[in-house]
């Protein structure tokens, strides 16, 4: 009998953690497998009758993401929206750049944190986590990475995006007085040696990696795949695409249906001839037929527009997953549905970045550099600035200004215009000008008038230069150039 030492008996509170999970995780596929059993009373299994799964894992996500567009498309499209443009950490106001800022923007340039920070926003929305890996110079070899990272005077290495699959739960905290209790302790990650071309797993502890999730309801740990509702749709529209180039296939190249005349008795021989015949023309090889006795007629083609099915499966995904139709299938072409969608998917894409990107990836990563001295710590706080999604395009700016331009001309054309508006009103209210713009082209006209009234001035002392004085106080012009000179007027005498 095998002697069991107390060092191996597991723990209580660690034994009720694994059990947990394990319950949560049986609690899934148990859902899973019951969807499809929600017709005729349980009689009918509409997943198995349709041939969807009942149970999906990381490995059948990843699969739709590397081969079909549209899976592609769900997920990389809101991701490539959020990160798109410049990206700063702005700790004041001051147009100087801060220590903070400043070291912000040369680890971005080093280590290219923003297109890392991409990375494993797609990984997320793939699976039901992700994790960034941080490289710190603390771990000499990899057998280091499941110590916990201590002291705030490190420096980052590299910086590493893993997906669900590569990073996998090892352990938990156990402790319920400990604040993480019920979170991940040490992850197991799946390296490989370029050198020996093998590959080994190493555990990492969790003060070393940010964890991410996407699309959270009871669990902080487990998010909810992007594509898990709609699956199967994405099933549907591979079954039509699919179907459909095969119909073609098959039914764009008509059959052939042969007739023999009753008359007609058809030898061996000839009968293996037309077979060779037919068959070298399915092949390719012979675009004519040699026969006698047989009428060969065409078989009508049998091919039906799929382009209405699939439509149907596209806005199911497009009203599940917030993304504009034509975003999602990349048909935007300027109209004014378009201009529509795009308002709409900017306005996604903006409250993406403010309940997704911003306070589950991007400060939770800047934060732990703070804290372990990669960054100064700002003095008081920082903001994120991201680019402009509503910024006007160059030619809307050409539009936009035709239109000011020729409201201006019809305004000033009118000379009782200004008495009943005023020129600032009109541009503000008329022309759609804020009022520090309109400050702004009252300043700028002020000074155009102070410096056109300089050159007037300066323009009229030259074609009237004031008479020369010399220090005696007479005039050195000559008689000619003085005139006449000006006779005195005789004052009227008082009478006495």
């Amino acid at each position: 009998m095998k002697r069991i030492m107390p060092s191996t008996i597991p723990k209580p509170e660690l034994t009720l953690q694994r059990i947990q999970t394990f319950s949560e995780l049986v609690n899934r596929v148990m859902l899973a497998s019951k969807m499809g059993m929600q017709s005729y009373n349980g009689s009918r299994n509409l997943y198995e009758a349709l041939g969807y799964p009942t149970t999906l894992t990381f490995a059948d996500y990843y699969a739709r993401y590397e081969r079909q567009d549209i899976a592609k498309a769900i997920i990389d499209r809101p991701v490539s929206g959020t990160w798109q443009g410049a990206l700063e950490l702005i700790e004041s106001n001051d147009p100087e750049e801060t220590e903070f800022e400043k070291a912000w923007r040369q680890l971005d340039r080093k280590i290219g944190l923003k297109t890392r920070l991409a990375r494993v926003d797609r990984l997320t929305g793939i699976g039901q986590y992700g994790v960034l890996l941080l490289g710190l110079n603390d771990a000499k070899s990899p057998d280091d990475l499941i110590r916990p990272v201590t002291g705030n005077t490190h420096q980052l290495v590299y910086v590493k995006p893993l997906s669900e699959a590569s990073a996998k739960i090892e352990s938990w905290v156990d402790d319920s007085k400990n604040p993480r209790y019920g979170l991940p302790l040490l992850y197991e990650v799946s390296v490989s040696d370029m050198a020996s071309k093998i590959d080994r797993s190493v555990k990492i502890h969790f003060s070393r990696v940010i964890h991410i999730t996407n699309g959270t309801l009871e669990s902080e740990v487990y998010g909810v795949p992007i594509m898990q509702a709609v699956f199967n749709r994405l099933m549907d529209i591979e079954k039509l695409s699919g179907g459909d180039a095969e119909m073609f296939w098959r039914g764009a190249r008509p059959g052939y249906h042969g007739k023999v005349d009753p008359e007609y008795t058809m030898t061996k021989a000839t009968k293996d001839d037309l077979i060779n015949q037919l068959d070298e023309m399915e092949h390719n090889l012979r675009r004519y037929l040699i026969n006698e006795g047989v009428d060969m007629e065409a078989l009508a083609q049998q091919i039906a527009d799929p382009a209405p099915h699939i439509d149907t499966q596209l806005k199911l995904i497009s009203a599940e997953t917030g993304i504009p139709l034509r975003i999602l299938t990349g048909s935007e072409r300027g109209q004014l549905a378009s201009a529509e969608d795009r308002s709409e998917w900017l306005s996604y894409v903006q409250t993406r970045r403010e309940e997704h990107a911003e306070p589950r990836i991007l400060r939770p990563t800047v934060d732990r550099l703070i804290e372990l001295g990669i960054l100064p710590k700002p003095e008081d706080d920082y903001n994120v600035k991201w680019a402009d999604l509503f910024a006007q395009s160059e030619s809307a700016r050409v539009e936009i200004g035709k239109a000011r331009a020729n409201a201006l001309r019809e305004y000033m054309s009118n000379p009782m215009a200004a008495e009943i508006m005023t020129p600032s009103a009109f541009m503000e209210l008329c022309m759609g000008l804020t009022t520090e713009q309109v400050e702004l082209v009252d300043k700028i006209r002020d000074a155009e008038m102070e410096e056109e009234i300089a050159k007037m001035k300066k323009v009229n002392d030259m074609l009237n230069p004031p008479a020369p004085v010399n220090p005696s106080g007479t005039d050195r012009r000559s008689k000619s150039e003085q005139g006449e000179p000006k006779k005195k007027r005789a004052l009227p005498r008082a009478s006495v």
